[in-house]
């Protein structure tokens, strides 16, 4: 017994309709059971141990991205563990927060605003990580690897149109200390010029705004009513009354109305990366899609 008993006796009793966590334990085992592999062989094959598999197995270690495509490979699954894997991930995000992450990565057009924080779509794993241990949570990992996935919708054929206004000060908060912030803000300038991705910076300088009462996302879909999504201490929140989507929207609009132009935000950004975390951007480092 590679990962010792408790882990045969739970996994004996898997549920594999209890989650797609489960599910994907459950699977992995009856795969590999079916091409007559102990766990520390197929560990062997994928270059991991016989007790992650085992652990996998039984939930309690969550997969990931990686592992799935080299069991893929490994056993020849056609890609069946790589499809599951988003599912898993998914289903790691807080429950309150799963219904947003559905419809973001379904609509076809996202206009975000950030007061205190950087997108989501748009944070680097460290800043990310930083972010959520704030709210103490029992396995950061698993929110983390969530977080990373929802980042997958850029990588699409035709991903959203998302627009991005972040408030300067999300630029001045050392969130993770400034090697952590250097490389989000060098992050964020990656998408200068991108097709699909549009970042602005509402300046200190614009004083008082319409949307002082914090951030807010607006996600329009091709055949759908759009959906505005706020958060408070506890939750997230939606709606699709058509009067407050309205004026929400209006409210986008002016903000973007007052924030820099997409230009002059990465040369914002660019500087106060440079002045305050101790890093020159060079434009060589661009990347254009």
């Amino acid at each position: 017994m590679e990962a010792g008993g408790t882990a045969v006796a739970n996994i004996q009793s898997l549920d594999p309709s209890a989650s797609p966590l489960d599910y994907y334990g459950w699977e992995l085992r009856r795969q590999r059971e079916a091409h007559g592999l102990k766990q520390g062989q197929l560990g062997d094959i994928i270059f991991c141990t016989g007790s992650l598999i085992g652990q996998i197995e039984t939930t309690k270690k969550v997969p990931t991205r990686d592992f799935s495509e080299r069991v893929d490979a490994a056993l020849g699954t056609d890609g069946l563990f790589s499809r599951l894997i988003g599912l898993v991930l998914r289903s790691q995000l807080p429950s309150w927060f799963q219904p947003f992450a559905d419809m973001e990565a379904k609509a076809a057009y996202l206009s975000s605003y950030q007061a205190q924080v950087v997108y989501g779509l748009l944070q680097t794993e460290e800043y990310a990580r930083t972010v959520l241990a704030t709210g103490l949570p029992d396995d950061l990992d698993r929110l983390v690897a969530a977080r990373m996935e929802r980042q997958r919708i850029l990588e699409r054929e035709r991903p959203p149109l998302c627009w991005v206004v972040l408030d300067e000060a999300v630029l001045h908060r050392p969130i993770g200390g400034p090697d952590v912030m250097r490389r989000q803000l060098a992050h964020l300038l990656r998408f200068t010029g991108h097709r699909w991705m549009h970042v602005q910076v509402l300046p200190n300088a614009a004083g008082q705004h319409s949307s002082l009462d914090g951030a807010y996302t607006v996600m329009r879909f091709d055949d759908d009513p759009d959906i505005l999504y706020t958060e408070d201490l506890i939750s997230g929140h939606m709606t699709a009354n058509p009067d407050t989507i309205r004026e929400a929207s209006l409210r986008y609009a002016r903000l973007q109305a007052a924030a820099l132009s997409l230009d002059d935000s990465a040369v914002l950004i660019a500087r106060v990366m440079e002045e305050r975390y101790g890093d020159q951007f060079r434009p060589e480092e661009r990347t254009v899609a």
